[in-house]
C-alpha cells in the first residue's frame, strides 16, 4: 500500500474528498458533476459547481470552491428524494430529468477551507436541490439514488446489507476490466475477478486482473486512480490473510518491509483468492533458476529429482548439504510438482526430469506435506527441538562445541568470516561473493548458551481401564487396575490426578475469618487445617468435626502465610515484620522471630532452614533446628544469609529438593537463586506490577509466575530465558502446577485449569465470591483446599 498512500497524499492537494469520509463497510460507487442550487436570504438563486459522490449509505457533494464545506447526506436521515425536470425544454417534447431534490433531517459539513476538523452537524429538515451537468445521465443517477435510498429505509440491518451487496455485485457484473489499461500490448491475461482493495478503515470495490507481467486493480469508482499496477517481477512476498475472520484476503509486498504492503485485496470467494495466490507464488521461479545457472537449468542428474536419492546423498556424501525450507511444512505442494511442464532435461538413464519423486509412505504431494507437519509437531521432535536450535542458531554453531558436534562449514558461510575491506583483488572479491550468494550462509548466531527444552507433559497417559476414587481427608491413595497396582506418588498416580484436575467438586465450605484468607497448612493425617488471614488470626479447623476448634491472634496486623512443622508447630508470617511460632500441643505462642524491617510476605521451610521474604527488599535464610522448635525452645533460629533485591519481595517458593529459591517482587521481577552458594542465578523482568505467586515445576526445569498484569509467564531455569507468556482476562492470584497443567485461583473467584502446551484454559470452576487468595494441595495431588477474599475455605475432591 506504499505507493497507494503516496498517490492519495498527492490527490489530497487537489480534492478534499477521501474514502475516510465513508461509514464502516460503506462503498463509493461513482461520481458526477452537479450544481448545488439554493436561494440566499435576499431571494437570489445561487449555484455551486462540484462533484457528487454516490455511495452505498450516503450522498457526498464536494464543491469546487474550497470556502464551501463538503456536504454529506446520510440516506438514513433522508425523508424524501425526488427527481426534478427541465421546464425549459420544447413544449412539444417530453420533459427531461435534470436533477433531484433531497429532503434531509441532518447533514454533515466537512473540511471547510480544507481544514481537517470535527464534522459540523446541521439538524432540522431542509430541502436541497442538485442539477446535473450532463443531462443525458440524469435519469440513471436519480434511479441509482432512489434504489440506495430504498435500501436505507428497510427495517432490518441485514436486509439493508443484502440489498446494498446486490447493488454492488450488479454494478461489478456490468463492468469488466478495461484491457486498454495494460501497460504492454503483448501482455496475456491469466484471470480476472471482482474484489476490493483494502486500505486502513476502508474497502474500495473493483476488478482484479493478473497477466503474465502485472497485477492490476481497477476501482469501480476510478478512485484513487483509474488503475493500480503491481509489477510481478518486483513482488517479493505474498501472504494469504483472513479478512473479517474469513479466508478472503491477499497481501502483496514488493519490499521486505512488513509494515507496509503494496496492495491488500479482499476477494468475494476463497477460490479466486487462492488461484491468484498460486499464480503469483509460482510465477518466478524458473527465471530465478536460470539466473542462478547462467541462463540454463542445472544438469538433469544434479537436480532435485527424488527424495530418496537426496536423502542418501546427504547421508553418504561429504559435499551434499540440503536445507529444509519452510515450504516443506506448509500447505502448498506446488514447489515439488512441475505444474508449468518445464523442460528440465533428461537424465543419463533416459528418464525426463519432472515432478519430484515422493517417498513410498506419501500417497501424494499434499499427503507428503501433511505428514511432515505431523512429524514436526510430534512428541519426539518437540522433546529434541532445542538440540536443533543449539546447532543452527545456538552455542553449537561455532567454536569447539561446533567441532565436537560435527557442525562445521566453510568459513565463507559464517557471518563475519570475511574481512571485505582487506581484500584488494577485485577478481578474488567477486569469486568469494559469488560463492557466498550461490552456496548459502549460516544463520546469525542468536544464543551462546544451551537453549531450553520445550515444555512437555512429564507423564504418559494411563490406559482407560484404570479408575480411582479419593476423598479430601484420605491418606496417600492406593489404586488398582485389574490385576496390577502401583505405589503411592508414582508418575502414573500423579498423572491421573492432574489429568482429572478440572473435575473438582465441593465437599465442604466454611466461613471462618473476618477478612481474606492468606495461608493454608494441613496436618499429615488431613484432620486439622490451619489458616491465616488479614484479620490477624491463626485458626485451627477440624475437618472431621466440620467445626472451628481454635483461634489465636498474635498482633493487630495481618498474617500473610503459614506452614506446619511435624504437626506440632505452626509458623505464621505477619505484616508487623515478625514470624510467629505457635505450639499446637500447648495451644499458645511459643516464640517470635523479629526478622525484617517491613512486612513479612511469605515463608518457606526445607531441611531445618526457614526462608522469609519481606517488603523490605530482602529474603532471609535462617538455620532453625526443627527438633528445638517442636520441643518449644525459644530463640533457636540463626540468620545465615540475606538475599538482596531491588524492590519489595511479595512471594517466594523453593524447588522440590531445596537447592533453589525463586522470588517475585512488587516491581514484576522474578529472581532465581542458588541456595547451595547463596548466589543469584537470574533476574528476569517478567511482569508489569506485583508478582502474585511463583513456583518451580516438579522437575525444577521451569518456573511459573502469575502477575498483577494478568499474565502467566514461564521461565527456563537453565538459561533464565522467558519462554512463554499466557495473557489472561484477569489477575491470577495463586496456583499449583505439575509442569504442564496449571490450577490457578483468579481475581473473580474462579478456579481455572490451564494447558500450557495448548496455551489455553480447559476448565473454569466457580469457587469463591471474591478473589481466590491461596491454594493448598497435598503431595499426592488428591486433596485441595482454597481460601478467598470472601473469608471462606473450601474443601475439594477430584471426580475420577
Amino acid at each position: 500500500m506504499a505507493f497507494v498512500q503516496k498517490q492519495q497524499q498527492q490527490r489530497r492537494c487537489k480534492e478534499r474528498f477521501s474514502l475516510l469520509m465513508l461509514d464502516l463497510e460503506e462503498y463509493y460507487f461513482d461520481h458526477h458533476t452537479f450544481y448545488h442550487v439554493f436561494t440566499n436570504n435576499k431571494g437570489e438563486e445561487r449555484t455551486f459547481k462540484g462533484s457528487l459522490k454516490i455511495c452505498s449509505k450516503s450522498l457526498i457533494f464536494e464543491p469546487d470552491q474550497i470556502s464551501e464545506p463538503v456536504l454529506k447526506f446520510p440516506f438514513r436521515e433522508c425523508s424524501r428524494i425526488e427527481e426534478i425536470q427541465d421546464k425549459d425544454n420544447n413544449p412539444f417534447e417530453e420533459n427531461q430529468i435534470c436533477g433531484f431534490r433531497i429532503t434531509c433531517r441532518q447533514i454533515c459539513l466537512i473540511k471547510e477551507q480544507r481544514l481537517v476538523a470535527p464534522y459540523k452537524i446541521e439538524r432540522g429538515p431542509k430541502n436541497y436541490v442538485f442539477r446535473i451537468d450532463d443531462i443525458s445521465k440524469a435519469e440513471d443517477v436519480v434511479q441509482s439514488l432512489l434504489q440506495l435510498y430504498r435500501a436505507s429505509q428497510l427495517d432490518k440491518i441485514a436486509d439493508q446489507i443484502a440489498m446494498i451487496t446486490a447493488i454492488l455485485q450488479s454494478r461489478l457484473a456490468r463492468i469488466s476490466f478495461d484491457k486498454n489499461r495494460f501497460q504492454n500490448v503483448t501482455e496475456r491475461p491469466h484471470m480476472e475477478c471482482a474484489a476490493e482493495m483494502v486500505t486502513p478503515l476502508v474497502s474500495n470495490p473493483g476488478h482484479v486482473c493478473i497477466t503474465d507481467q502485472n497485477l492490476y486493480f481497477q476501482p469501480l469508482n476510478g478512485y484513487p486512480e483509474t488503475v493500480i499496477q503491481v509489477k510481478l517481477h518486483e513482488v517479493r512476498r505474498i501472504y494469504k490473510r483472513r479478512h473479517g475472520l474469513k479466508p478472503l484476503g491477499l497481501e502483496v509486498f514488493c519490499t521486505e518491509d512488513d509494515l507496509c504492503s503494496d496492495i491488500y485485496l479482499k476477494f468475494y470467494n476463497s477460490k479466486n483468492r487462492d488461484e491468484l495466490y498460486y499464480y503469483i507464488a509460482t510465477f518466478l521461479a524458473p527465471e530465478y533458476m536460470l539466473c542462478l545457472q547462467n541462463g540454463k537449468f542445472d544438469n538433469a542428474d544434479r537436480m532435485f529429482n527424488s527424495f530418496a536419492e537426496t536423502w542418501k546423498n546427504c547421508l553418504e556424501g561429504a559435499t551434499d548439504f540440503k536445507e529444509l525450507i519452510p515450504e516443506f511444512y506448509g500447505t502448498n505442494s506446488s514447489f515439488i510438482v512441475n505444474d508449468l511442464k518445464l523442460d528440465l532435461g533428461k537424465r543419463q538413464g533416459g528418464k525426463m526430469v519432472d515432478s519430484v519423486e515422493l517417498p513410498p509412505w506419501a500417497s501424494g504431494p499434499d499427503d507428503f506435506l501433511q505428514k511432515n507437519r505431523d512429524a514436526l509437531e510430534s512428541q519426539y521432535v518437540s522433546e529434541h527441538l532445542h538440540e536443533w536450535i543449539d546447532l543452527i542458531f545456538g552455542y553449537k554453531q561455532k567454536g569447539s562445541e561446533a567441532i565436537a558436534a560435527y557442525n562445521v562449514f566453510h568459513p565463507l558461510t559464517y557471518e563475519g568470516g570475511v574481512d571485505w575491506d582487506s581484500i584488494e583483488d577485485p577478481n578474488q572479491k567477486i569469486a568469494m561473493l559469488t560463492q557466498i550468494l550461490e552456496f548459502g550462509q549460516t544463520p546469525k548466531q542468536l544464543f551462546t548458551s544451551p537453549h531450553p527444552q520445550r515444555i512437555m507433559p512429564k507423564f504418559q497417559t494411563l490406559s482407560k481401564g484404570c479408575s480411582r476414587s479419593t476423598s479430601v481427608t484420605e491418606l496417600p491413595p492406593v489404586s488398582s487396575c485389574e490385576d496390577s497396582s502401583f505405589e503411592d506418588l508414582t508418575e502414573e498416580s500423579l498423572k491421573l490426578a492432574w489429568s482429572n484436575i478440572g473435575k473438582l467438586s465441593i465437599v465442604y465450605q466454611q466461613k471462618i475469618h473476618k477478612e481474606a484468607v492468606t495461608g493454608i497448612a494441613v496436618a499429615r493425617n488431613g484432620t486439622s487445617v490451619f489458616t491465616t488471614s488479614q484479620d490477624s488470626t491463626l485458626k485451627m479447623f477440624s475437618k472431621e468435626k466440620n467445626m472451628l476448634q481454635r483461634s489465636m491472634s498474635f498482633s493487630n496486623m495481618a498474617l500473610s502465610s503459614c506452614l506446619l512443622l511435624e504437626d506440632t508447630t505452626v509458623l505464621c508470617s505477619s505484616w508487623d515484620n515478625n514470624v510467629y511460632f505457635y505450639s499446637v500441643a500447648y495451644g499458645r505462642r511459643q516464640d517470635t522471630l523479629m526478622g525484617h524491617d517491613d512486612a513479612v510476605s511469605k515463608i518457606c521451610w526445607y531441611n531445618d532452614h526457614l526462608y522469609t521474604s519481606s517488603w523490605d527488599s530482602t529474603v532471609k535464610v535462617w538455620k532453625c533446628a526443627s527438633a528445638d522448635l517442636t520441643n518449644s525452645k525459644k530463640n533457636s533460629c540463626e540468620l545465615m544469609a540475606e538475599l538482596e533485591h531491588d524492590a519489595g519481595v511479595n512471594t517466594i517458593n523453593l524447588n522440590p529438593i531445596g537447592t533453589m529459591l525463586v522470588s517475585g517482587s512488587k516491581e514484576g521481577t522474578v529472581s532465581i537463586w542458588d541456595l547451595t552458594t547463596l548466589s543469584i542465578l537470574y533476574q528476569v523482568p517478567c511482569h508489569l506490577g506485583t508478582v502474585n505467586d511463583v513456583a518451580f515445576s516438579p522437575d525444577s526445569r521451569h518456573v511459573l509466575s502469575a502477575g498483577e498484569d494478568c499474565c502467566l509467564k514461564v521461565i527456563d531455569v537453565q538459561t533464565g530465558m522467558l519462554i512463554s507468556t499466557l495473557p489472561t482476562d484477569q489477575q491470577q492470584r495463586c496456583f499449583c502446577w505439575d509442569g504442564n497443567t496449571v490450577l490457578s485461583g483468579s481475581q473473580s473467584g474462579e478456579l481455572l485449569v490451564w494447558d500450557l502446551m495448548a496455551a489455553k484454559i480447559t476448565e473454569k470452576i466457580f469457587a469463591h465470591s471474591g478473589a481466590v487468595t491461596c491454594i493448598w494441595m497435598n503431595e499426592h495431588c488428591s486433596s485441595i483446599i482454597t481460601g478467598g477474599e470472601d473469608k471462606q475455605i473450601i474443601f475439594w475432591k477430584l471426580q475420577y
